[in-house]
């Protein structure tokens, strides 16, 4: 549906456009000698994540559910393998899986981004990296599933997350 199509198009850009915003809000509540550092964290981490989401988060988060406990996805989409033009019935059936898996990358980036806030100032570049990339895969690929991929627990007992208030921002928050 090219409507739809559209409509995710614009709608996963302007998820895309909260990240400079919050980059510029973040830098302007630290000192002088650590805008610089503090606006990179926000534009790296959407470079890192997109790394990452597209290796083995999206698969983590959205691929079917291994041993259908609701916990974390397969392998089947590593390295967005079969995520292509075609639509899947399971997320938005009248979308390219590919703009889908690309809205909740959006989505994945952002959240550690929320995180830089909580320690600005406070943490240095290497180690900001590195709990980037374990903290998406650790933590919000497993999250995701369990809220927005069929089968996943919380939402089979009837979890509606529709703008990532669990995924997003209350992950985020703790």
């Amino acid at each position: 549906d090219s409507g739809n199509t559209a409509w995710l198009l614009i709608s996963t850009a302007l998820v895309m456009v909260m990240l400079p915003g919050l980059a510029l809000f973040y830098g302007g509540l630290v000192r002088r000698k650590n805008v610089l550092s503090t606006i990179m964290h926000s534009f790296f981490g959407l470079a890192i994540v997109s790394v990452v989401w597209v290796i083995i988060g999206f698969t983590l988060a959205f691929g079917p559910d291994v041993g259908d406990r609701g916990l974390i996805g397969n392998l089947d989409f590593l390295l967005f393998q079969d995520v292509g033009l075609d639509p899947n019935p399971d997320y938005a059936a009248s979308i390219p899986f590919v703009l889908f898996a690309s809205f909740q990358m959006m989505f994945a980036a952002i959240t550690p981004a929320l995180i830089t806030g909580a320690f600005a100032e406070r943490k240095r570049f290497g180690a900001f990296v590195l709990f980037t990339i374990l903290w998406s895969i650790l933590v919000y690929a497993p999250l995701a599933h369990w809220v927005w991929a069929p089968g996943g627990w919380l939402r089979e007992l009837g979890a509606l997350d529709y703008a990532g208030g669990t995924v997003v921002h209350i992950s985020s928050g703790v």
